[in-house]
């Protein structure tokens, strides 16, 4: 990976938004560390890829052992002070010092070339039984992206290590394609009968929700026939309802004309400046009536 790609205008442009230890990304981080504290309960979890510290810090705040590596020089200079000396330059296939309970990988290894996933999941696995895993099997775009893949291609990798998917935990507050991957001894048909148990209890969820969304289209197709029927056989509700359409799409159309943004932002200030039923609205419709005449109900 090349270090040097991730400086300061990547951390302020590279990741959607700005990122920077600010309330948004403390929040997120915190809703994370709330969730690996509640799900997976670690004494001891390290961080690889912590860019500038925010979950090591989240982690810490709530009484885990915590601790972040990562390739960024910047990044590893902007962590707070709280939690610098348990963040450390480094990279993700070089040997960790010690083991965890469980290691965190968000976002990180599709920024290594192909030939680099390997060993970094080899490394996670000998230092840890249990690795929160993340890679984003979309974003092409990003220039720093180079080895974009599916979950499964994750999962063969951690296979080869002898790390399953825990069939029973929902990694989804992490991203959508998020995995808990945890280290299995037991025989293959034991492995085997649990991805089996999962995927026929969501074949059987995915069948009910068709079914329920079936029984929901037919529905509203009844009644779509049951409003058409009343218009046919009441013209004028056909008509005021044309009308009503009619006067919808003026309404909107003077919206967002230039006339109608104005007034938005003027409605908008009036409200910031003297708030409905404050001492300063009555004031101002006192001030209103006297010049231009009551105000409209």
């Amino acid at each position: 990976m090349t270090a040097q790609l991730f400086d300061g205008y990547y951390f302020a442009h590279g990741c959607g938004r700005p990122y920077a230890r600010d309330a948004e990304w403390q929040a997120h981080f915190g809703r994370i560390a709330d969730a690996i504290v509640a799900e997976l309960q670690p004494q001891s979890v390290l961080d690889v890829g912590c860019a500038i510290g925010l979950l090591v810090e989240a982690l810490r705040v709530r009484g885990v052992e915590a601790y972040g590596v990562d390739v960024s020089a910047y990044a590893i200079s902007q962590v707070h002070p709280s939690v610098r000396d348990f963040c450390r330059l480094g990279e993700a296939a070089e040997p960790f010092g010690r083991r965890y309970d469980l290691i965190v990988c968000i976002e990180v290894l599709e920024h290594l070339p192909p030939e680099g996933a390997q060993p970094a999941i080899a490394n996670f696995c000998r230092h840890a039984d249990r690795v929160l895993f993340s890679s984003s099997p979309f974003d092409y775009v990003e220039l720093t992206h180079f080895n974009v893949q599916p979950p499964s291609y994750w999962a063969k990798l951690f296979a080869q290590q002898g790390f399953y998917r825990d069939v029973d935990l929902d990694a989804g507050f992490l991203t959508p394609w998020a995995v808990c991957f945890r280290r299995r001894s037991d025989p293959p048909a034991a492995i085997i009968a649990d991805y089996e148990r999962r995927h026929w209890l969501m074949l059987q969820e995915s069948r009910a929700r068709q079914q329920v969304n079936l029984e929901q289209r037919g529905q509203l197709a009844a009644l779509a026939e049951e409003i058409a029927e009343l218009r046919s056989n009441n013209p004028a509700a056909a008509q005021a309802h044309a009308e009503a359409q009619a006067l919808r799409a003026r309404l909107d159309a003077i919206d967002q004309s230039a006339g109608g943004r104005l007034l938005a932002r003027l409605q908008a200030l009036r409200a910031a400046l003297a708030p409905p039923g404050s001492a300063r609205d009555h004031t101002l419709d006192e001030i209103l009536r006297r010049f231009v005449g009551p105000k409209a109900s």
